[in-house]
């Protein structure tokens, strides 16, 4: 055989080995993320969870309230569980059973005070299970972006604000008036990727009174705790961590230069004097890249300004960081519709700059794909769903993220899922059937309520009318 045939039929040979690995990976995705696996997972992370009830009034099911209070988060549904106590009085069967594995429908009560004392971190294998299977089959790869990193944006964000309502891991802020608010908020990290509509949500970092500290807990610190206690799981992937300018001090980032990571920072001229100050002294050497391009309606320009290896702050000790500047405006009338600062570790060229700061800007999906979905589309995010005096707020909202991630590989794996999403256009309507359904139907298991639903669109079903003679 000639080398040339010889070459073709190696080439051959691994493109089919490839396509196999690939055909192999999707199976076994499909079957990792299968609802009913996943469910199971969760029945298995809930044995882990601490049970401190003692004595004989211990008849009540700690796994039934726990599945219990993560149905309704999943279903979008606050009154779930009083329908299918219904039906299970009327039927002999319910919907809570038959999906989630509920034994008993205990009362919001009961649930309340079984999960009071659950610290919300007991729920985290949940989330790795599901990173990790993401990361084993491949599909991390969707989301690499600059320098095939995966962006890991950092937020925090509000759930709970009260001056009459609270707990003991209320964060309190006494106003002048002499008014106390009680609070909760918890960091919620993500993967994004420009151009991407999905985001894979992490293990949330609550911002809560700690331990030993008297001062009130911030987000920086949730922060170095996040990187303290997940770091080493994901720091060999190549994490690109982002986030605004409470972010972009010189602790932060020499720690996660320290331990592995990237980092793209907003940097404001407000908070940053000594950085400005070089950045003003050294202006003649900053290089600028400046691209032109069509909004649809007007001609827009875009500056792009950089420089690299600029102290972040004073002193000897300072780290040196790479600065860069985004500016828009329209070319017509030189009106600025945009403008934001960052600092990075990465080196920036005039043919990475744009690529650099697209990744910047991804940051906003922290927001729009997560926290605000959580909070304005079905999840409900700042409704107080049970306060508790310990840990109860934070346990419920961990297990309310949980939903969202469920519902995220579902619509990456489950292709009845996908179907449904995509015919019904908007979450809203998705979860308004669901709730609809079981509330009036009984069904066997998640699939077959699926496939139920992609009849119910194949056909049109003609409903006999009811004799009322």
């Amino acid at each position: 055989m000639s080398k040339s045939k010889l070459k073709h039929a190696a080439n051959d040979s691994l493109s089919r080995s490839l396509g196999n690995q690939k055909e192999k990976n999707e199976q076994r995705a499909r079957q990792r993320f299968n609802f009913n696996n996943l469910i199971r997972q969760f029945h298995q992370t809930i044995d882990t969870f601490p049970d401190f009830r003692k004595g004989k009034n211990i008849s009540k099911s700690f796994k039934d309230a726990a599945l219990a209070a993560f149905s309704v988060f999943f279903t979008q549904s606050p009154s779930f569980l009083a329908y299918q106590k219904i039906m299970q009085e009327s039927r002999g069967e319910n919907n809570a059973t038959n999906l989630f594995g509920v034994e008993e429908i205990l009362s919001d009560n009961h649930i309340r005070n079984l999960l009071d004392g659950v610290s919300p971190h007991y729920v985290n294998p949940m989330f790795h299970y599901i990173f990790d299977g993401l990361n084993e089959n491949g599909y991390l790869e969707m989301f690499r972006s600059f320098n095939n990193n995966l962006l890991m944006p950092f937020d925090g964000t509000e759930y709970h604000s009260s001056d009459a309502i609270k707990c003991d891991d209320c964060r309190r802020v006494e106003h002048k008036e002499g008014v106390i608010t009680y609070s909760h908020s918890a960091l919620t990290p993500v993967l994004v990727k420009p151009g991407l509509n999905k985001v894979i949500s992490l293990p949330p970092e609550h911002i809560t009174p700690q331990d030993g500290h008297d001062k009130q807990d911030c987000e920086n610190a949730a922060f170095k705790r996040w990187i303290g206690k997940h770091g080493a799981r994901y720091k060999g992937l190549g994490i690109t961590c982002t986030g605004d300018d409470l972010y972009s001090k010189n602790p932060i980032c020499e720690m996660l230069t320290k331990d592995g990571f990237d980092f793209i920072f907003v940097c404001k001229d407000t908070s940053h004097k000594t950085l400005y100050e070089y950045l003003n002294f050294l202006k003649e050497d900053i290089k600028e890249v400046t691209i032109r391009r069509w909004s649809g309606k007007k001609w827009m320009l875009e500056t792009y300004r950089f420089y690299n290896g600029v102290p972040l702050r004073d002193g000897e000790e300072a780290l040196e960081v790479n600065w860069f500047e985004l500016v828009i405006k329209a070319e017509d009338s030189n009106k600025v519709s945009y403008r934001n600062t960052w600092v990075t570790n990465f080196e920036i060229t005039r043919e990475n700059v744009k690529n650099i700061v697209a990744d910047a800007r991804a940051h906003w999906k922290i927001e729009n794909g997560s926290n605000n979905t959580l909070k304005t589309k079905g999840y409900h995010l700042e409704h107080n769903f049970g306060h508790g005096k310990k840990y109860l707020s934070n346990l419920l909202m961990t297990l309310n993220l949980l939903a969202f991630l469920f519902h995220t590989v579902l619509d990456l794996f489950d292709e009845n899922y996908k179907v449904l999403r995509e015919k019904l256009a908007t979450r809203k309507t998705f979860f308004q059937d669901i709730r609809a359904l079981t509330t009036y139907f009984c069904f066997d298991d998640w699939d077959y309520m699926l496939s139920f639903m992609i009849q119910g669109l194949k056909k049109r079903h003609k409903v006999p009318l009811l004799d009322t003679s």
